[in-house]
This record gives C-alpha cells, structure tokens and sequence, in this order.
C-alpha cells in the first residue's frame, strides 16, 4: 500500500488546509504539461493520495491499514501491511459484518488543474521588456450561475438512494465470512447530492470553456524558452473550484539586425574599402534610435566597433545593460574602372613594391604600421 502521506510529503497529523496546499504543490510539480510526460504516472499517485486524504472517512480507513482506492474499495488491501494496521480485531471487524462507514460524499468543488500556453516576443521586448497579449482556451467559471452548477435559485437536493452517504454498501457472502463492499452511488456520482434543475450553460459542472486574452509582463532582458508562472490563471475547477496557475513558455523571435550573445547585441556593417583605409563617421540603428559610430582609419575587416550600454537590460540588474557590438565587413570592389584599376596599381608600387612573401600563423598579424605613413601616402594617392 502506497504511503499516500510520504507521496505528498507531509506528516500524518497534517490538516485538511496543509494537506490541500502540499496537493496543490505537488500537482503543479508533477503536472506531464509542465514536468514532462513521464511523470504521468507520478501525477497520478499525487491525485490518487490527495483524493483518499482529503475525505475525512477515507483518510480514517487508510489510518487503519484500508486503502480505499484500492479494487473493491480496499477490501482486499492493507493484508501485507498487517504491521501497520493497528487493532486486529478492528479490521476483521470492518471486514466481517462490522463495517458500518463508506468512504463519504465526493465534494462537488475540486481545484483546477494548471495550463500551459507560449508566446513569442520580439528582440526588442527582451531588451527592455513589456507587456504583451496571448490567448488560451481553457475552463472558466460558469457566469450564469456563478460555478453553483444549479439553475437560478435552486439548490443540490439530497440523493434518494443514497441518502446522502454518496456511497452505496453491497454485502457479499464469501468463504471467510460476510463482506461489506461500498462502491461511489451511481445516482448522484458519490457526490451525495443532485442537482435537480442543473444551469443550461454548464450543464451543472459549474464551469465552461472559454477562450480569453490573458496579458504577459515580460521582465526586460527575459531569455529565449523561459517560463513565466501566473498563479490562479489556470484551469477553473469543477464546481467552479479555484483555478490553477497557468504557465507560460517565452519565446525570442530571431531579429534581422542584431543577434544576441549573453546580455550583449551585435551587428555586422559593411562598408567601402576607402573608409576601411580612410576612417570615416556613419550612422546606424540601436534598439534606442540612430547612433554615430566611426570608423577609424585602418580598420581591418572584422574589426568590431563597441557602443557601451546599447544592449540587453541585465535581468538581475535592471539598471544595467550590455554593450551594443558592430563588427565591420569591408566591401571589396569587384569592379575597376581604368582611372580606379591605375590609382591601385600606383597604390601597390608605392606600399608593396618590395613584397616577397605573405605572412602566415595560426591568428591574424597586427600591422604596426597600419596607422601609419602607409595611409597617408595611400590618401594622397587617391586625393
């Protein structure tokens, strides 16, 4: 037998607020649209024990060694616990004529059951955050009836044939004796009660499908596949039973401009070659409106550029933020006119006349006169 308390993780003196609170942690813990379909059967043994341990007459039936959800309503459970199971003659006595309780009424008001649901969002709304909107179709709370599942005024009647037990007790004649045998009343479905004139909209659940917009904050600087929890904006129980919590998976839509790396952004600009060899002043688009980035002269391609505080907001430090890194792609021209095909040549008699050999390494070589009088000569060949 199944240690319904250990399942649940509390102490067997729990009470009925504690036992509701530690069901409500563990579902959500164990929930196979959250945690993963392998632990599909893990949910199911933290609803199985929260089912026998918040009824008080089947928490008092597994105190003494039953577990009512065993087949047959635990008739034949607890016999390899026998150890645990107390006073002997109080079981044979269950057992054998003496049993003179069922395992209570189903209450009509269970708690809702958590959700799931994504959204995707822009790089610009990582960067500085937001609220956007995404819809969920789920269980929402009956408003004709307000989650009483009755029509109007009326009220849940008591059921006829079981009396309000919300069980039915059947004795069989076996060879150990007679047995007593309780099974939910099929009339009432173990709730005790009928609801004789059940609400039109929900049919008497206390509950309806409904599709609604629900509105994300987005915290500023939010990773791509994170998850957000909404606490009680979930699945409305039946009964109109409180909600779970609806989770929601963030992702990052991949931008054309920039791509991030940690909490910094970076770019690629092309630009002319003569800039790359002249330096020069050019503007480009941030995420905070046009900025003027220069190009020093010199610039070697996949030289990069670092505008300070242009990035992700830090998460955990809203009031800092990455850097902003643009790296330079040098355009080569493909094509020469006569006048720009002379220029080059008179630019490589002037500078690589005396070339013999290419360097050659594991990592690029700095030049250390790619500042130098090299530019010069080679800005006053093109003037």
């Amino acid at each position: 037998m199944a240690d319904y308390y250990e399942v649940l993780g509390i102490e067997r003196t729990a009470s009925e607020d504690e036992i509701k609170k530690a069901y409500r942690k563990m579902s959500r813990k164990y929930h196979p649209d959250i945690a993963g379909p392998e632990f599909e059967d893990k949910f199911k043994e933290v609803n199985s024990a929260y089912e026998v341990l918040s009824d008080p007459d089947k928490r008092r039936m597994y105190d003494a060694g039953v577990d009512p959800n065993a087949p047959g309503g635990g008739a034949g459970a607890g016999f390899d616990g026998f150890t645990n199971m107390g006073d002997m003659g109080d079981i044979f006595g269950q057992f054998f004529g003496g049993f003179s309780g069922g395992s209570g009424p189903t209450p009509r008001t269970q708690p809702g059951r958590d959700a799931l649901a994504s959204v995707t969002i822009d790089l610009k709304t990582a960067v500085f955050g937001g609220t956007v909107q995404t819809k969920i179709s789920t269980f929402g709370l009956c408003q004709q009836c307000g989650g009483s599942g009755a029509e109007g005024d009326s009220k849940p009647v008591t059921c006829p044939q079981c009396k309000g037990q919300g069980f039915i007790q059947r004795r069989v004649q076996t060879l150990l004796g007679q047995m007593v045998t309780s099974a939910p009343c099929d009339r009432c479905e173990g709730h005790g009660t009928i609801i004789e004139h059940p609400c039109p909209s929900c049919l008497g659940h206390g509950r309806v499908r409904t599709q609604r917009t629900v509105g994300v904050n987005v915290a500023a600087g939010i990773t791509d596949n994170s998850r957000l929890r909404l606490a009680n904006q979930g699945e409305v129980g039946e009964g109109g039973g409180v909600a779970g919590d609806l989770y929601i998976d963030v992702h990052v839509r991949a931008d054309k401009q920039f791509t991030r790396d940690g909490d910094d952004l970076h770019c690629w600009i092309q630009v002319p070659m003569s800039w790359a060899v002249l330096g020069h002043d050019l503007e480009i688009d941030t995420f905070d409106g046009p900025r003027t980035v220069s190009v020093p002269a010199g610039c070697q391609q996949e030289d990069t550029i670092t505008l300070k505080g242009l990035g992700v907001t830090h998460l955990r430090q809203p009031s800092e933020r990455g850097d902003l890194i643009a790296h330079v792609a040098v355009r080569i021209p493909t094509k020469l006119n006569e006048r720009e095909r002379a220029l080059i040549e008179e630019f490589a008699d002037l500078h690589d006349g005396d070339a013999s050999h290419v360097s050659q390494g594991s990592r690029p070589t700095t030049n250390s006169s790619r500042k130098g009088g090299f530019f010069s000569k080679l800005k006053d060949a093109l003037s």
